[in-house]
């Protein structure tokens, strides 16, 4: 295989990210001998092309990619964020009307958690919310079992915990009422590592009860309810998320 060039990706990437096949089916039909490229048969998953320049043409006929739509859901507790659940359990594909088979969510929520959940068929979009570097805030509330003290407060503001070898930090932590028995937060994360609320309040001695993504940018939850969803606007998700990539 030939070094890419600057803004160049492998052929069967180049199809998976403009939505046209998945990256298992791109393979298949480049080594079928059915896709070309810019006039030319390419029978190599591998070469290098640019998605955004190239013009493809799949089993004989001209391919453009599909309009990007961007998806916010309310998904309820109790529902998987993957395509599919080997466990049989509901997906939040299940929830959607609209039968695009490459949708998909931006990051995770883990069963128990309900909020805010990105879906959209934009890879690009979706890689830039989710790279840490950018840190795009994703803001919770959270009910933890016993009370928080403002001791461990400042300790999660300054310092953090270290989790399994994994240092976790929160960028921001604001306790709205506390009793003996719960204890009610908003915390603002920058960087989502796997089930990283739930692992520092545990560390701290405090077992998550509930929580919920009421925000991820500029991006509210609003008055949608469990598996409700809405269309989001190229103008929202500017304003949203200044400095994202956008076709």
């Amino acid at each position: 295989m030939r070094p890419l060039k600057a803004g160049q990706v492998p052929l069967e990437r180049a199809l998976s990210k403009l939505g046209l096949a998945s990256r298992a089916q791109a393979r298949v039909l480049i080594l079928a001998g059915k896709v070309k490229v810019n006039g030319t048969l390419r029978l190599d998953p591998l070469f290098g092309v640019n998605p955004e320049r190239a013009k493809f043409e799949i089993e004989g006929e001209k391919v453009s990619a599909p309009e990007m739509r961007t998806f916010l859901l309310h998904k309820p507790r109790g529902v998987v964020t993957t395509r599919s659940d080997e466990k049989g359990r509901k997906t939040v594909f299940a929830l959607l009307r609209e039968g695009d088979a490459h949708l998909s969510a931006v990051g995770r929520l883990d069963l128990a958690t309900s909020g805010v959940l990105l879906i959209t068929n934009d890879t690009k979009l979706s890689h830039w919310l989710t790279e840490p570097k950018n840190e795009v805030p994703r803001v919770y509330v959270v009910s933890v079992r016993g009370e928080v003290s403002e001791e461990k407060l400042t300790q999660l503001r300054t310092d953090g915990i270290e989790d399994r070898g994994e240092f976790l930090k929160v960028d921001q932590v604001r306790l709205q009422k506390s009793s003996g028995k719960e204890s009610h937060l908003e915390v603002t994360l920058k960087e989502g590592k796997n089930r990283e609320i739930r692992r520092i309040f545990l560390a701290l001695g405090h077992e998550v009860t509930r929580l919920k993504r009421i925000a991820y940018g500029g991006i509210q939850l609003g008055k949608l309810q469990p598996g409700e969803y809405r269309e989001l606007s190229i103008a929202e998700i500017k304003t949203a998320f200044p400095g994202a990539p956008l076709r």
